[in-house]
């Protein structure tokens, strides 16, 4: 696919202003501390929720199989669960991978 300069830059600067909109919004929109206790958790749990719709999707699809993936998200669900750190549930669903692919080629 070969655009112009021209085009190029015209997506560009719609997305940069679609960008700067939306996180322009919320600050001049939510000036004072918000007083309901639905929004204000609601708003905390947004950070949570988005990590896990970008991540959980690529779980599934980082290796040739799907078996895999789920083995992996089980394995983390599980060492997070048990208070596993970042580093550990990652080491450990890395792991996981490993052994269900060594698994499969026997």
């Amino acid at each position: 696919m070969n655009i112009d300069m021209q085009t190029y830059l015209i997506y560009l600067f719609v997305m940069a202003g679609v960008t700067l909109f939306l996180r322009a919004v919320p600050f001049i929109l939510l000036r004072k501390k918000l007083k309901s206790v639905f929004w204000s958790s609601f708003l905390a749990y947004v950070p949570y929720t988005v990590l896990s719709a970008m991540t959980v999707p690529a779980i599934f699809f980082a290796t040739d199989s799907r078996l895999t993936g789920a083995c992996a998200l089980l394995t983390a669900v599980v060492a997070s669960l048990l208070g596993g750190g970042l580093v550990t549930v990652a080491a450990v669903s890395c792991l996981t991978v490993l052994g269900v692919d060594g698994l499969m080629l026997l």
